[in-house]
């Protein structure tokens, strides 16, 4: 599992950019809990839902056939009961292939209605070889995400997941960038 510089470069990036505009408004949102009189804590979401979006991959296994691929995702949530732990699972696809995600995380709530979210689980790949957003081999995975309700039934969530050595003939990282939209259950 050697991890290059490069894709913790990406790794850290990307997971700055995706959860940095909920601690801008999480320090708002501070600054404001402190003039009342009593401060109320944060408080997430606690939404399931399932939904639909955009899965696209940023690496490659350095081997010929190996590229990054663009395809779509559904996902889904199951928040459990009075902890801050949800079940996650997702289908990442391309035109040749699906990899089905299942994960269990962890959620952190930063703002109103938002959680950010960190966990692992697995990318398990329809068609071992075949492309898709996130390798073209089984693998362990993580993820770290945010997730926020709007109105009572809509939810809008981004995160990124790694595949650690999700690459045929090659020990390289598989790191994919979702983003989509759902709906509460």
């Amino acid at each position: 599992m050697k991890l290059t510089l490069k894709s913790l470069f990406t790794i850290s990036a990307l997971s700055a950019v995706a959860i940095a505009p909920m601690l801008l408004s999480a320090g708002s949102a501070s600054a404001q809990a402190v003039r009342t009189v009593q401060a109320q804590p944060v408080k997430g979401t606690n939404a399931s839902y399932v939904g639909a979006g955009v899965a696209a991959g940023v690496t490659n296994g350095g081997q010929g056939g190996d590229e990054a691929e663009f395809g779509g995702t559904i996902q889904g949530r199951f928040a459990l009961p009075k902890v801050p732990v949800s079940v996650r699972g997702a289908v990442l696809f391309s035109d040749e292939t699906s990899a089905i995600a299942p994960m269990v995380t962890v959620d952190v709530p930063v703002a109103r209605n938002t959680n950010v979210y960190v966990g692992g689980g697995a990318s398990l790949v329809e068609a071992d070889g075949q492309n898709t957003p996130l390798g073209n081999r089984d693998s362990f995975a993580g993820v770290v995400g945010v997730e926020s309700q709007f109105g009572q039934n809509i939810v809008g969530y981004s995160d990124v997941k790694v595949g650690l050595n999700a690459y045929e003939n090659s020990s390289a990282e598989a790191v994919s960038v979702q983003a989509g939209v759902g709906i509460r259950f």
